[in-house]
């Protein structure tokens, strides 16, 4: 029997938070409620000498970020992202990270203004590309990801990150930083002052 082919468009709602520590080491966590893969945390890590690490919960979402971002070392291994009195709570056998997140942006007020169907369409995300270069520095709202495949970024809300609490294997990574320089995933980075963006992401499989 035939394996049932993977449609091209892979979407997945939920938020990504992306901060920057005095020790250098940036941070982005995906917390997905919906996805092709399930709900799952996974989160890239660049330290300051610029390697580039991720840690997944599965091979299944090993193979297919890794396939989509580049990375310099992959550890799949337990990885959870639970919202906390104070904002999120990151754990897995290489990170604790605790973000205290306080109140909407006024950008995150501009993007509520717009409708979440119309806010999380590729269309939107290929319409609003151009303004996210100007505003947001290092931040694309479309591009060419990995593997030949296309990704489009709809946020449809953002929130400030006032303060981390972080290590990564046994090492305290310090203060709240700003996320600079950009990070080497992929095309985009998430914006440079430490928030948390609720987001619908769009993967585009190459036929």
């Amino acid at each position: 029997m035939t394996r049932p082919s993977r449609p091209r468009a892979q979407r997945f709602e939920g938020a990504i938070a992306g901060v920057g520590t005095t020790s250098g080491v940036r941070l982005v966590v995906g917390r997905w409620h919906t996805s092709p893969l399930g709900s799952f945390a996974d989160v890239m890590v660049a330290t300051a000498s610029g390697h580039r690490l991720l840690l997944a919960p599965s091979d299944e979402v090993a193979s297919f970020v890794g396939a989509t971002y580049h990375f310099d070392e992959v550890r799949v291994e337990p990885c959870e992202a639970r919202l906390s009195t104070a904002g999120w709570r990151v754990r897995s056998d290489s990170l604790d990270l605790d973000l205290a997140v306080g109140g909407r942006t006024l950008l995150g007020t501009a993007l509520r203004a717009v409708p979440p169907r119309l806010a999380g369409s590729p269309a939107w995300s290929t319409l609003t590309d151009p303004v996210a270069r100007v505003v947001l520095r290092g931040v694309r709202t479309r591009g060419s990801a990995g593997s030949g495949r296309r990704e489009y970024y709809g946020a449809l809300d953002h929130h400030a990150v006032l303060a981390v609490s972080a290590s990564l294997d046994g090492v305290d990574l310090g203060g709240l930083a700003p996320v600079s320089p950009p990070p080497d995933f992929g095309f985009s980075s998430t914006p440079a002052r430490p928030s948390v963006t609720t987001v619908v992401s769009t993967v585009v499989l190459p036929r």
